[in-house]
This record gives structure tokens, C-alpha cells and sequence, in this order.
């Protein structure tokens, strides 16, 4: 029961990543993904791959992409000419 509740929330969470515009919501929806899937792997008994993807999947991929996209915003600045 609790797994293909896991797996249902899963394929709605990826559906949200991929179907969401905005870069920053997509961020956060990937990083609720990686806990979903995290959630996941801990019902399926597989608890290294389920802290692997803690760490990876809800944490480090994430945060790269949140300073990713906020040097982008810094270089969008009008260039002065002098």
C-alpha cells in the first residue's frame, strides 16, 4: 500500500519538475522529488541508496542549481558604456 502510494507520488513529482516553467519552481520540485524518491528506496529496503539520494538528489543537485541560476541573474545586468 504505503509503496505504490511512494511510487504514485513519485510519477506525480517528476511530472511536476518536467511540466513547471518557472526555474526556480523546478528547483524545488526536484528537490521534493529526491525526497520522494529517498522515501522510496527506505520502504524498498535499500537504506544506502535512500541516503545517497539525500544527499545527492535532495541536497547537493539542487543547491548547484540554485547558485547556477543566481550567477545567471547576476550577468543579465545592463553593461554601463563609458
Amino acid at each position: 500500500m504505503i509503496v505504490s502510494l511512494l511510487v504514485l507520488l513519485a510519477i506525480i513529482s517528476g511530472s511536476v519538475v518536467v511540466l513547471v516553467r518557472a526555474p526556480q519552481q523546478q528547483i524545488i520540485a526536484l528537490g521534493v522529488n529526491g525526497l520522494v524518491l529517498a522515501l522510496l528506496f527506505a520502504v524498498l529496503l535499500a537504506p544506502d541508496v535512500a541516503l545517497a539520494e539525500i544527499v545527492v538528489g535532495a541536497a547537493v543537485t539542487p543547491l548547484l542549481f540554485l547558485i547556477t541560476l543566481s550567477s545567471m541573474r547576476m550577468d543579465r545586468r545592463p553593461d554601463r558604456e563609458t
